[in-house]
C-alpha cells in the first residue's frame, strides 16, 4: 500500500472536468488499498499541504494551464516527488500547440497547415481561406476554439472580447474535413486503438467531450485498416517526439476522400472521467478503470 496524494481541480477552466477526472482516480486508488489525499491546488498553500501529506507518490489529475504545462510538474520535481504522467519540459512542449508542432515536423508527422498569431490579428481579417480553425495555442478540452465556415463574412468577433481568458496568441490551422479521431498510447504498452468521436452538436466542443449524451464513441473507428496502423504508429510517435511518460492520447482529423491525416495535438493529462475516451479504450482491449489507474501509478517516477 502507498500514501498517493491526488492533485485535482486546479485553476484552469478544465477545473470542473479535473474534480471529475480526479475523484474517479481517487476511489479507483482507494480500492486499489492504497491511503489516498486529496489536494485541490487553488491557491499556494497547496505545495505546504503537499509537503505535509509526505506522499510516496503524486497522482497528477490536473487538467489545462498550471496542472498539464510543466508548472506543477516543475514543483514536483523541486520537491523530488514521483510523480504520474509526462515531466515538466514534454508537458509544456505538448501544452504549447505551436512549439509541439515544430517538433512533430521534425519528426516528419503529418500535420495542417497553419501559423501563430495574436489574437486581436487574427481578428483583423481572414488570415487564410476558410474554412479554417481557430484555437488558442496553450489549453486544452476545446475551450475557445472556433470553426470559420466558407462564406463567413469574418473571423469570430468572440476573439476581440476584451474579457477574453484564454491567452493572447492563437494558432490559425486549416479545417481538415472528415472523421475526428483519437489514439492512446500508454508508454510501455504502445498505442490501444482508434476511436471515433461522433459529436452530437456541430463539433466536438467542451460540452460534446465531457455532458452525457453530448457524443458517441465508435471503436474501434470505422476506417481502413491500413489508415489505424498509420494513426497508432503516429501517436506512438508523437509521444516519443516529446518525451512523454504513463498515458497521452493524440487526436486527429482523417479526411476519406483525400487520404489524409493530420496530427492535431498530443493530450499529457488525458481524462479519467466516465465519458473520457482513454479508459474506454482500455476497456476495448481488456483493462479496467481500476486497473489502468493501477498502471498510471506504478508508472509514476522522478525525475521524468
Amino acid at each position: 500500500m502507498a500514501r498517493v496524494v491526488v492533485l485535482l481541480g486546479g485553476l484552469s477552466p478544465e477545473r470542473p472536468v479535473s474534480l471529475v477526472s480526479g475523484r474517479g482516480c481517487a476511489d479507483a486508488l482507494a480500492r486499489l488499498g492504497h491511503e489516498v489525499i486529496e489536494i485541490d491546488p487553488q491557491n499556494s498553500g497547496w505545495i505546504a499541504e503537499l509537503k505535509d501529506a509526505a506522499p510516496d507518490a503524486v497522482f497528477n489529475a490536473l487538467h489545462g494551464e498550471y496542472g498539464e504545462d510543466g508548472r506543477t510538474q516543475g514543483v514536483l520535481d523541486y520537491l523530488k516527488l514521483p510523480y504520474t504522467h509526462s515531466g515538466c519540459l514534454s508537458s509544456a512542449l505538448a501544452m504549447d500547440k505551436d512549439k509541439s508542432k515544430a517538433v512533430f515536423a521534425q519528426a516528419g508527422l503529418p500535420l495542417a497547415n497553419g501559423k501563430l498569431m495574436h489574437r486581436l490579428d487574427a481578428a483583423k481579417a481572414h488570415p487564410m481561406p476558410a474554412p479554417y480553425v481557430v484555437k488558442p495555442n496553450a489549453q486544452g478540452s476545446s475551450v475557445g476554439i472556433f470553426i470559420v465556415r466558407e462564406g463567413a463574412n469574418r473571423p469570430p468577433e468572440q476573439l476581440l472580447d476584451p474579457d477574453w481568458t484564454f491567452g493572447q496568441e492563437v494558432l490559425v490551422e486549416e479545417f481538415i474535413d472528415g472523421k475526428e479521431l483519437t489514439v492512446a498510447v500508454m508508454h510501455d504498452r504502445g498505442a490501444l486503438a482508434v476511436t471515433e468521436i461522433i459529436a452530437n452538436s456541430e463539433w466536438y466542443d467542451f460540452d460534446a467531450k465531457y455532458s452525457a449524451g453530448g457524443s458517441r464513441h465508435e471503436i474501434p473507428a470505422d476506417i481502413p485498416q491500413t489508415v489505424a496502423d498509420q494513426l497508432m504508429r503516429a501517436a506512438e510517435a508523437a509521444h516519443h517526439a516529446l518525451g512523454c511518460r504513463g498515458v497521452t492520447r493524440s487526436d486527429f482529423r482523417y479526411d476519406p476522400k483525400r487520404d489524409r491525416i493530420a496530427l492535431l495535438e498530443v493530450n499529457t493529462q488525458p481524462g479519467m472521467t466516465p465519458t473520457s475516451l482513454v479508459p474506454e479504450q482500455a476497456a476495448f482491449v481488456g483493462m479496467s478503470y481500476d486497473e489502468l489507474v493501477g498502471w498510471i501509478l506504478e508508472d509514476a517516477s522522478w525525475p521524468r
